[in-house]
């Protein structure tokens, strides 16, 4: 018997001044609660109970410890009941790390459509482009893009897939030759993805194989909404996520190249990641069929 249970024999003796009627209570034998109370009496070193053949009472030492025993016994009881409530009930505060850009236009509408349907849980949400780990970051959640994990235990499932445009400026167009085909993509700069996220260079699949092109930059960032800002500039060509694009592509802003020819990769991916898929708390699972919905509806990648 451990000590938790060993106290709450102590308790129940006490209360029903009695071993036998303790015994009842538990759905134990007698000379189990005898053997409990016996332990815990050489735990402490003290005795708790002065008996006779017909009845116990308690040792000035088992008073004090009886008042101290029943907080205690108590404040596990409420936070063994809030604890379940936690895991069948929607509540306590969500962590989230959410990749900026790539959530860009749907993070907000996501979360307050959780929040409306989850008014006992409490957002607290990270915006970041780094690499993030979880659980050292304590995160219960990501949205993630795949170079962000930085553990491979992480339990990740797909949400979307962002296509991804190759486009420039009217005023790089008029300084330089129009792409006609991938190898032409040699001849340009490009306002890259920083190399230690995505190798600079570009596959397109084709009947031989995938043809990969290597890409010249003299600007490299970790955010797309700086890419496209110096895109737009005129500094070189860039591969950005269509989501970003719609009304710079509407206004003439930045204009598509090479539609004919289809990328070897041509979407990131989206995924909400986690720690574990066992015993998870009510508030992530909530979370986890909320993002699944949401994103089946309005998927980019369609």
């Amino acid at each position: 018997m451990d000590y938790v249970e060993t106290l709450r024999v102590f308790r129940t003796v006490v209360e029903a001044r009695s071993f036998t009627r303790a015994a009842d209570t538990l759905g134990v034998t007698t000379p189990v609660v005898s053997r409990a109370i016996a332990s815990l009496e050489q735990r402490i070193g003290s005795r708790l109970f002065h008996r006779t053949t017909r009845q116990i009472s308690l040792t000035e030492t088992a008073e004090r410890f009886y008042e101290r025993c029943v907080r205690i016994l108590d404040d596990l009881d409420a936070l063994e009941a809030e604890t379940f409530n936690e895991a069948r009930e929607a509540t306590g505060v969500l962590r989230l790390v959410a990749h900026t850009t790539a959530t860009v236009n749907r993070l907000v509408p996501l979360l307050a459509g959780f929040k409306e349907q989850n008014p006992k849980v409490c957002l607290d949400v990270t915006l970041v482009e780094r690499p993030v780990d979880l659980v050292g970051d304590g995160y219960d959640m990501g949205i993630v893009l795949p170079y962000m994990l930085t553990s491979d235990t992480t339990v990740t499932k797909l949400l979307d897939r962002v296509p991804l445009v190759i486009v420039g400026s009217p005023e790089y167009l008029k300084r330089h030759r129009r792409p006609a085909e991938p190898a032409d993509l040699a001849e340009h700069e490009f306002v890259a993805v920083s190399p230690s996220i995505r190798k600079p260079a570009l596959a397109f699949k084709a009947a031989e194989g995938e043809i990969a092109i290597p890409l010249k930059f003299g600007i490299a960032s970790n955010n797309p909404m700086f890419n496209r800002e110096m895109v737009i500039k005129g500094f070189g060509l860039g591969v950005l996520p269509e989501a970003l694009l719609f009304e710079d592509l509407a206004s003439g802003r930045l204009v598509r190249l090479l539609d004919g020819f289809e990328l070897a990769e041509d979407a990131i991916e989206l995924r909400l990641a986690y720690v574990t898929r066992t015993l998870m708390p009510a508030k992530v699972r909530a979370f986890i069929d909320h993002a699944t919905a949401f994103f089946a509806a309005n998927s980019l990648g369609r």
